[in-house]
C-alpha cells in the first residue's frame, strides 16, 4: 500500500433513507454492471468521461503520452449584473397588440422585434490540466478507461511494457477538490510534467515546489462572434491551484520554466485541485466582490493536508451514494429475473460503509455483460448495434446515467444545471451554455423527483428567487405589470428580458410562469408544507400575478395572452407569409391554466383561499382560452388553425398540457388525448434529443409503451463528432445527448421518460406499470421511485405482469387509488410501513420499515 494510504479505511455513518422499506433500512448497491467504457483515448471531447460535484466538473480524455483534464467551474460567465428593463416597450407593445387585434400578424411579427433585448451572457471553461508522460509512453498495450457511475469515478488503465499504470478520477463533493491519483506498478516507474492551461486571460505560476497557481479574468462583457478572447478582461475573477504529492524512495518534484512541475522516478501522484471565483451572486458586481478566491482556494487546500486518496474517497463515495443508491431499475426481455431478497455480498470499496444491507432482486443476473470472447466492448459499440439486439441494459446504463449527471451537475448551494450541465470546453458554446427557458432548464430537472434526487433542485430553487427580483423589473417596466416576468434565455446574472433577435424565440413570456410549476410539483412529491408556505407560495403569487395582468379579455370573453408565440414555430398567416406572433397559443394557455391551478390548490392547503387575490384567480380560471382540436383532428397550436410549415417541428409546445402538464388526461379529457395522440404521428420521429424524450413522457402520459419504446429505441443512434451535422438526435460515445452539437436536457429527459413509463401518479392515483414495453422488457425489478404524495415505489414484474409491488409513504396518512391492468383499490398508507401488493393490488402484508420480508 502506498505510503499516503496506510491511515487505513474511514468509516462513515450511513444515514437510513426514508424510502427503504425493503430490508435493513439502509441503502442498497445496484445491481450488475453501470460502467460506460471506452476502447481508447477520446479523440473528441464527447469521446471523453465526465465527472463533477455540483460546482467542479472535468472531462477526463485518457490519453496516454499526453492526458488532457478539461475543467469547469459553474460560477465562471461573462458579464456582470445587467438591466433587464426597455423603457421603450409598452409603446412598441401597444402595437403590436393592435396588429394582432386587426388580424396583421405578419406585421405584428416585424413590430416585435421592437421588443427584443440583449442576448445572455456566456458560460466559459475552467482549463486544462495537461499531463506529459513523454515518447516513453506511446507504444502501449492492455489499455482501459471507464466511468463507474455506482462510484462515480473514472479509472484508466494501461501497460507500458511490464509495467501497469493506473489513474483514478473523482470530484469530491464534501471536499470540493477534483482528485486524480496516478500509481505505477514498479517502482519509480512514473514521471510526468504537468501544468495548467487556459484559453481565458490568466497568469500561471508555482508557488513552493508542489503547487501551480493559476488567476484568471472572465470578460466583464459577452465575446462578439469570432472576437479577441483577451479584450476587456475583467469581470468574475478565478483561481484554480493545482497540488501535487509523490512517493517513492527517490521520488522528486522539479520546477519548469516557473509555470510547471517535472515529477521524476515516483511510484505514485496525487493530484488535488480546487478552484474558486469572486462571483458573489447575480446581483453583485465582480469589482464590488469581497470574496478571494486564491485565499478560498488554499483554505480548501489546508483543510485537505492531512487527507489521503483513500480518505477522501470514502467520503466522496458515502455522500455519492447516498444519492444514487436510492433507485435501482433491472430490465430483461426473458424470464430471468426473481424479487427475492438475499444479502449482498461486499466488495472490497464498500464492505466498510455498507454492512448489513439487502437488496431487491439481487438475484438478478448480471444483464450488462460487455465481454465476449474476452474482448471488451465499448459503450459506443453496443450503442451501435442497440438497433438490432435492443439490450435492454443500456437503456439501465442510459436512465441511471441521466441520475449520474444531475447529482454531478447540481448540488446544494451550487449554480443551476445550464445547457451542458457544467461541463463546457469553449469560449463561444453553442447557444452560450445558457439554460433556455422554453424546455431546457425545465427539463434539466425533470428526474429530480421521481427519480428520488430532490435536494437536487435546490441551485433551481435558488434561482428562481433570484429571478423573482429582476423579473419584478421587467414586468413593471416593459409591460407595466405587476409580480414578476422571465423570457426564453437567461444567465448567472439572472436575466429575465426577452433575447435580442427573432419573436420567434425573443418574445415568450412563459419561461418563469414555466419554472414556477417545478415548485408545486415538489410539494406534491413531497408534501413539504413549510416549503410551500416559505418557498414556493411567494413565489407562485408574483408569478399568477403578471399572469393575471398580461391576460386581455378578447371580444369572445375569453382571456387571452396577446402578443402570443408558440416557442421557435412559425406558422402561415391568412396571407400566405409566414409569421410567428399571434394571441394565446396553446402553450401559453397551458403553462398560465397550470399557475392558476397550483396557486389555487396551493392556498388550500395552507388554508387562504379566501383571500381577494385567490379569488380573481379562481375567476380568470373559467375563462382561460380552451385548448382546441383542429380540423385534421390534432391539437390546434395556436388560438387559429393556422396552416403550418414544418409539421414535424421538433418543438411540441401545444402538448405541455399532457406533459409535463396535467390538464389532459386519459381520464379527464379523452378527446384532447385522441387529438393529442394524432399530434404526436403528425410530429414524427425524428428530431433532436430533447424532443425524442418529450415524445417518449408523451406517449407514456397516453399509456401508449408501443410508441414510447420506438422513441426509446430511435435516441439509440451513435454519433459521428467529426460529422454531427449528418445527425438529429442520437448518442455520443460518452452517452452525452445530441442535439447536434451536445446538449444535456435529452440525457435528463430519458431518464425522467423511462421513470414515467413505469410509475405514474397524480395526489389521488397512483398507475403501476402503465407504458411498460412488455414485449421488450418482459420481465424487471424498479425500486425507490418517488410518486405523488410522499409516496415511494417499487415494482417487480414478470413474463409482463405486475409481480410484486411495495409502497410506502413519508406522509402520516396517504389515502390513494391505486391502478394496474384494469383494477383499482383504495389503498390508506400510513408512514413509516411498508406494503406489498400482488397484480390483483391485494396487499400480501404490511411491515414496519427495515422488518425482513424474508
Amino acid at each position: 500500500m502506498e505510503e499516503e494510504d496506510r491511515e487505513g479505511w474511514v468509516f462513515v455513518r450511513r444515514r437510513p433513507y426514508e424510502w427503504d422499506g425493503l430490508g435493513s433500512g439502509e441503502d442498497v448497491p445496484p445491481n450488475g454492471s453501470l460502467q460506460i467504457r471506452f476502447a481508447g483515448p477520446a479523440e473528441h471531447w464527447t469521446d471523453a468521461a465526465p465527472v463533477g460535484n455540483g460546482r467542479l466538473g472535468a472531462m477526463v480524455w485518457g490519453g496516454v503520452a499526453t492526458e488532457k483534464l478539461q475543467l469547469n467551474h459553474d460560477t465562471l460567465w461573462t458579464g456582470i449584473p445587467g438591466d433587464y428593463t426597455n423603457p421603450q416597450a409598452p409603446a412598441v407593445l401597444s402595437q403590436v397588440r393592435k396588429l394582432v387585434d386587426d388580424g396583421q400578424y405578419v406585421e405584428a411579427t416585424a413590430a416585435a422585434f421592437g421588443l427584443s433585448d440583449h442576448p445572455s451572457d456566456v458560460y466559459q471553461p475552467l482549463g486544462d490540466i495537461e499531463i506529459d508522460f513523454g515518447d516513453s509512453h506511446i507504444n502501449h498495450s492492455g489499455y482501459e478507461r471507464l466511468l463507474d457511475l455506482d462510484t462515480a469515478k473514472i479509472n484508466v488503465k494501461y501497460n507500458i511494457g511490464d509495467v501497469e499504470y493506473t489513474r483514478e478520477h473523482f470530484a469530491s463533493n464534501p471536499h470540493q477538490v477534483f482528485v486524480t491519483k496516478i500509481t505505477a506498478s514498479k517502482s519509480g516507474s512514473l514521471s510526468f510534467t504537468i501544468s495548467l492551461n487556459n484559453k481565458l486571460h490568466h497568469q500561471t505560476s508555482v508557488n513552493g515546489s508542489s503547487q501551480i497557481v493559476m488567476k484568471g479574468s472572465c470578460r466583464g462583457k459577452r465575446i462578439p462572434p469570432k472576437g479577441n478572447v483577451f479584450d476587456n478582461p475583467e469581470g468574475i475573477q478565478f483561481t484554480a491551484v493545482l497540488n501535487l504529492r509523490i512517493g517513492g524512495d527517490g521520488a522528486e518534484i522539479h520546477v519548469v520554466d516557473d509555470s510547471k512541475l517535472r515529477v521524476e522516478d515516483s511510484d505514485w501522484a496525487l493530484i488535488l485541485l480546487v478552484a474558486s471565483s469572486s462571483f458573489d451572486g447575480p446581483f453583485t458586481k465582480p469589482s464590488d466582490s469581497r470574496k478571494d478566491p486564491t485565499l478560498e482556494c488554499m483554505n480548501i487546500l489546508k483543510s485537505l493536508e492531512n487527507m489521503s486518496f483513500s480518505q477522501l474517497y470514502t467520503y466522496h463515495l458515502d455522500d455519492y451514494q447516498n444519492l444514487f443508491h436510492r433507485v435501482s431499475l433491472k430490465l430483461s426481455g426473458s424470464s430471468k429475473i426473481s424479487c427475492e431478497e438475499e444479502k449482498p455480498a461486499l466488495t472490497s470499496q464498500t464492505n466498510a460503509t455498507f454492512r448489513g444491507t439487502r437488496r431487491l432482486a439481487s438475484s438478478i443476473p448480471d444483464l450488462s455483460s460487455e465481454v465476449t470472447n474476452d474482448v471488451l466492448v465499448s459503450t459506443a459499440e453496443r450503442v451501435k448495434s442497440f438497433k438490432v439486439d435492443e439490450d435492454p441494459s443500456l437503456v439501465e446504463l442510459l436512465f441511471q446515467y441521466g441520475r449520474y449527471l444531475l447529482i454531478s451537475s447540481s448540488r446544494s448551494g451550487t449554480q443551476f444545471a445550464n445547457l451542458q450541465g457544467i461541463w463546457n470546453k469553449d469560449i463561444e458554446p453553442a447557444w452560450d451554455c445558457a439554460p433556455h427557458l422554453n424546455i431546457n432548464l425545465q427539463m434539466n430537472y425533470w428526474p429530480s423527483l421521481p427519480c428520488n434526487l430532490s435536494e437536487c433542485q435546490d441551485p433551481l430553487f435558488d434561482y428562481i428567487s433570484s429571478l423573482k427580483i429582476n423579473g419584478s423589473k421587467t414586468a413593471r417596466v416593459n409591460y407595466e405589470a405587476s409580480g414578476w416576468v422571465v423570457h426564453q434565455v437567461s444567465d448567472i446574472w439572472a436575466k429575465t428580458s426577452p433575447d435580442r433577435g427573432d419573436p420567434v424565440w425573443a418574445l415568450w413570456p412563459m419561461g418563469g410562469a414555466w419554472l414556477c410549476t417545478h415548485l408545486w410539483e415538489h410539494y406534491t412529491f413531497s408534501l413539504d408544507k413549510l416549503f410551500l408556505q416559505d418557498k414556493a407560495y411567494p413565489l407562485l403569487e408574483g408569478c399568477a400575478s403578471f399572469l393575471l395582468d398580461w391576460l386581455i379579455e378578447g371580444s369572445d370573453g375569453y382571456l387571452e395572452t396577446n402578443p402570443s408565440t408558440s416557442p421557435e414555430h412559425s406558422f402561415i398567416a391568412p396571407n400566405g407569409k409566414a409569421a410567428s406572433v399571434s394571441y394565446s397559443s396553446t402553450m401559453d394557455m397551458s403553462i398560465i391554466r397550470e399557475i392558476f391551478t397550483a396557486l389555487v390548490s396551493a392556498a388550500e392547503v395552507l388554508g387562504i383561499s379566501e383571500s381577494n387575490f385567490v379569488d380573481r384567480v379562481k375567476k380568470a380560471q373559467s375563462k382561460l382560452y380552451p385548448t382546441k382540436i383542429a380540423r385534421d383532428g390534432s391539437i390546434m397550436e395556436w388560438a387559429k388553425d393556422f396552416e403550418d410549415p414544418d409539421v414535424h417541428h421538433r418543438h411540441l409546445s401545444h402538448l405541455f398540457g399532457l406533459f409535463p402538464g396535467h390538464s389532459i388526461t386519459i381520464e379527464k379529457t379523452p378527446e384532447l388525448c385522441k387529438a393529442a395522440d394524432y399530434s404526436l404521428y403528425k410530429r414524427g420521429e425524428e428530431g433532436p434529443g430533447w424532443s425524442t424524450t418529450w415524445k417518449i413522457a408523451l406517449w407514456a402520459r397516453l399509456r401508449n409503451s408501443e410508441h414510447a419504446y420506438r422513441m426509446v429505441k430511435h435516441l439509440f443512434d451513435l454519433v459521428d463528432p467529426a460529422h454531427e451535422a449528418d445527425f438529429e438526435g442520437g448518442l455520443y460515445s460518452n452517452l452525452f445527448t445530441a442535439h447536434p452539437p451536445f446538449q444535456i436536457d435529452a440525457n435528463f429527459g430519458f431518464t425522467a421518460a423511462i421513470a414515467e413509463m413505469l410509475v405514474q401518479s397524480t395526489l389521488k392515483d397512483l398507475y403501476l406499470l402503465p407504458a411498460l414495453p412488455r414485449d421488450k422488457w418482459s420481465n424487471g425489478c424498479v425500486r425507490g421511485l418517488k410518486a405523488r404524495g410522499g409516496v415511494t415505489v417499487s415494482i417487480c414484474w414478470k413474463e409482463g405482469k405486475l409481480n410484486e409491488a411495495r409502497l410506502s409513504s413519508n406522509n402520516k396518512n396517504s389515502l390513494i387509488r391505486l391502478h394496474y391492468g384494469g383494477n383499482v383499490a383504495d389503498v390508506r398508507l400510513l408512514s413509516g410501513s411498508v406494503y406489498v401488493f400482488n397484480e390483483r393490488l391485494k396487499c400480501l402484508k404490511t411491515c414496519s420499515v427495515g422488518t425482513d420480508f424474508s
